[in-house]
């Protein structure tokens, strides 16, 4: 077995409805069942899904505050009065902020735009900004992507003489500031009908009711802004993204020209995860470790030269951003980590002097793609003693709503359910850090904890030709609220798993399946998921849960899954049975286990030893292994027997890696060992023959009768005389191992006695029958054990042990 990282959830779609769209609109029964799942009910919603178009962009007077924004602006320009545009230093901000530039310069404005420094001033307005503002003349400032929360500050303008138009998309606090016009579709009372805009949707609507038209020429921008800030794709976000990627892919604008270049994108190919993976964070760049108007600067000129030199400027400061957050990633991680160990499992809150402030959420996410807990990283300035930081959240956890029951350690916070920023004094670190864990502790389930992936369908290879693949484009952009259609195959056969990347950090699996003699096969690329390599069996038969793409190489073209999940759900069989350097297998095992794990410790693999015989030269060797992997001992009856220390730290039936490693006396025995391991979901076979019943051969009586009287005639046998033992070999066609087995069978029966190297018999022995042995009956049933153990294949032997493991652990297959 193989536990996936995430429950699996599969939609189920109305069929008759699904049969409609298809003999309606002529479509992929495929995509008709896409549709259905995204909540699309009727012929109409479903071509405005596919095809939009400016006909479905809402009124932008549906906004409260709008009419008095558009009057305020129109009368700035006719007195030539100096506007300021005040945005914000992330991408939403920043494309905000340009979107605003291009429009207030068609319009003839007298203006300039002002971001404030991440580090210096912090987010959202501030007084000193507003004093600068005042001091240069500034009439009317129209805040973007900010002042939603600014009750303050926009209140000192008021008293500056300076006219404020905040347009927004944050959640509104219960007191909105007093601004000429408040602009934001989630202000309370506002009627218009998407509540979803990015801060430079907000912007495009102020820009569309200006010009009385829908500002095309500004979609790219609006697409950036969008995608970034991780808006649901859906409604009129969807149509912006949708327009606003195809004027990108003939942009005219050289900043986008130059960014899309210096990202690697072939610019008739770019998408809207191409905004999200590499544009983004290049502008994000930035406003993280410098100013932001650097790339308000790269989206405005109109000088292809000063783009690309700017372009470069912010892939070299994302380099630089990428290095600084791999190291802090590496301290937050042992931060969690220790703090989880103190039992504040529930939210990670984690701070430390010295932080890039500029990173901290980006922080935030890796630690939840680790973790799955809702995550706060902070940066602590040693002189004032303040923490401020980032937050990402998981399904199910609404951080604003949290940070506002915490808002009496909070100087300043913002955001909504999924992210939210905030300060505050480190010296309250504490004491919030547990009331965020109780919080999640009411709101959050167990199951909460673990990710939720949604499949739309389950699938066969032969239902996803190539032509299935490309229709599947008629459902794009994709993102937050329309993620890429998602498909789960079942029982995929195998042929080939390998390792990709400098570092093997990714896993290609080759995968096939077979219908009415038909088969097809596909190359499934899971990516960061190279660790998974050494727990996929040879002969396992494999789930998974992907995406379906094209891959085009050397002008052919093939299907291919890239996996966000998988797993196996039979237990799987490791055939270690010949194999040498087994420390070192051990010691990789042990490491692939912990490595795999967040949070809690793995259980490490556990070993079988079939017989107390095995015990003592099991010792000799495990200074090899060493005493941090458990062993177990099977015995007569009863369970099996911790044999060290390590493994009475563990219960045997919680292990889900076990190692078969000697011989088991009896197929019973082996038999035990599989019912006795409820949780394991991998088995590795050595069988191994350590004890001093080797050999497989069963001497036959007249062969026991023969060193009998041997012993008779001599009176007693030095087993250590080499010479001896050898010139007895010779006579009796006796091996040594067959002389020494039957002398311990004696033994057993106190046939004999052994006195240091002297074997001499009993003086009047009691009469036993050889069977009475348990060395005896061991060497009886070998040849039925080695003919399941031993002389199987690795096939016949998983079979086998199939068929005799019981009821797996009901925990286990919830998992599964």
């Amino acid at each position: 077995m193989l536990a996936p990282k995430a429950r699996w959830s599969i939609g189920n779609a109305d069929e008759m409805l699904i049969e409609t769209f298809v003999r309606e609109l002529q479509i992929d029964p495929l995509v008709a069942r896409l549709l259905v799942l995204r909540d699309i009910r009727t012929l109409a919603e479903a071509e405005q899904f596919m095809h939009g178009g400016i006909r479905y962009y809402h009124d932008p007077y549906l906004l409260d505050d709008m009419r008095p924004a558009v009057e305020r602006i129109r009368r700035a320009l006719q007195n030539n009065e100096f506007i300021r545009v005040y945005g914000d230093y992330d991408a939403d901000g920043v494309s905000s902020t340009s979107l605003m530039y291009h429009l207030l310069r068609g319009l003839g404005a007298r203006f300039d735009t002002y971001i404030p420094h991440r580090i210096r001033e912090g987010y959202g307005l501030n007084r000193p900004a507003m004093d600068l503002a005042k001091e240069q003349g500034v009439d009317l400032l129209i805040t973007v992507d900010t002042g939603i929360s600014a009750v303050k500050e926009i209140a000192y303008c008021k008293e500056l003489g300076i006219d404020v138009i905040v347009t927004d998309h944050h959640e509104p606090p219960e007191q909105l500031p007093e601004a000429l016009a408040v602009i934001n579709p989630k202000k309370p009372g506002c009627p218009y009908p998407f509540k979803h805009l990015a801060g430079v949707g907000v912007a495009l609507k102020l820009a569309h009711a200006l010009l009385n038209r829908l500002p095309e020429e500004l979609l790219e921008f609006a697409a950036l802004g969008t995608v970034a800030d991780l808006m649901p794709l859906t409604g009129e976000n969807r149509l912006i993204v949708k327009m606003g990627l195809q004027r990108m892919q003939e942009s005219a604008y050289a900043g986008f020209r130059s960014l899309i270049g210096v990202s690697g994108i072939e610019r008739k190919e770019v998408t809207a995860g191409h905004i999200g993976f590499s544009l983004a964070p290049r502008i994000n760049a930035s406003g993280r470790l410098e100013a932001a108007d650097i790339a308000v600067k790269l989206l405005t000129t109109s000088d292809d030269r000063e783009a690309e030199q700017i372009a470069f400027e912010l892939d070299m400061l994302n380099k630089e951003r990428q290095l600084i957050v791999e190291e802090m990633v590496k301290e937050a991680f042992v931060l969690a980590e220790e703090q989880q160990a103190k039992g504040l499992d529930k939210v990670i809150v984690v701070a430390k002097e010295g932080w890039n402030v500029g990173v901290v959420g980006i922080v935030a996410s890796k630690i939840v793609e680790r973790f799955y807990r809702p995550t706060l990283v902070l940066s602590i300035d040693p002189q004032t003693g303040m923490a401020k930081g980032s937050a990402r959240s998981i399904a199910g956890f609404d951080l604003h709503k949290a940070l506002t029951a915490c808002e009496e350690w909070l100087d300043h916070y913002g955001g909504h359910q999924a992210a939210a920023g905030m300060s505050l004094s480190a010296v309250h670190l504490d004491a919030f850090a547990r009331r965020m864990n109780e919080l999640a502790a009411a709101a959050l389930t167990e199951d909460d904890y673990i990710p939720l992936l949604k499949a739309d369908a389950v699938c066969s290879l032969h239902e996803v030709p190539i032509a299935s693949i490309e229709g599947l484009d008629k459902l794009a952009p994709f993102g937050m609220g329309n993620p890429a259609p998602r498909f789960m195959f079942t029982e995929l056969q195998l042929s080939e798993v390998r390792t990709m990347g400098k570092e093997k950090q990714h896993l290609k699996l080759a995968l096939s399946q077979a219908k009415e003699e038909v088969s097809c096969s596909v190359e499934a690329v899971g990516f960061g998921k190279g660790s998974l390599a050494g727990f996929i069996a040879p002969m396992a038969k494999v789930d998974v849960l992907g995406e379906l793409s094209i891959n085009e190489w050397n002008g052919v073209r093939k299907p291919q899954i890239v996996m966000q999940d998988l797993r196996i759900r039979h237990m799987q069989l490791f055939d270690w049975r010949g194999a040498g350097q087994l420390s070192a297998k051990l010691d990789m095992l042990r490491s692939a286990l912990a490595a795999g794990t967040a949070g809690s410790e793995p259980p490490p693999p556990a070993i079988v030893l079939f017989d107390e015989a095995d015990e003592g030269a099991y010792a000799s060797t495990a200074f090899q292994i060493g005493d941090a992997i458990p062993y177990w001992v099977v015995q007569d009856s009863g369970p099996l027997r911790p044999g060290n220390e390590a493994a009475r730290r563990w219960q045997f039936a919680r292990m889900q890696d076990v190692v078969l490693y000697t011989l088991p006396r009896s197929l019973a025995s082996l038999q035990s060992v599989l019912r006795q391991a409820e949780s394991m979901m991998r088995c590795y076979p050595v069988f191994a023959e350590l004890g001093p019943d080797s050999g497989s051969t069963l001497p036959s009586r007249d062969m026991f009768k023969m060193m009998y009287g041997t012993l008779q005639k001599e009176g007693q046998l030095n087993v250590q005389d080499a010479r001896l033992l050898a010139a007895f070999s010779r006579r009796s066609g006796l091996s040594p191992a067959m002389i020494h087995f039957i002398l311990s069978v004696f033994e057993e029966l106190e046939f004999v006695e052994r006195q240091g190297a002297l074997v001499k018999l009993q003086p009047s022995p009691a009469k036993r029958d050889l069977t009475a042995s348990r060395l005896y009956q061991h060497r009886m049933q070998r040849q039925e054990v080695e003919s399941v153990v031993m002389y199987s294949s690795a096939k016949e032997l998983e079979q086998w042990m199939s068929e005799h493991i019981d009821t797996v652990n009901q925990t286990l297959e919830e998992i599964i």
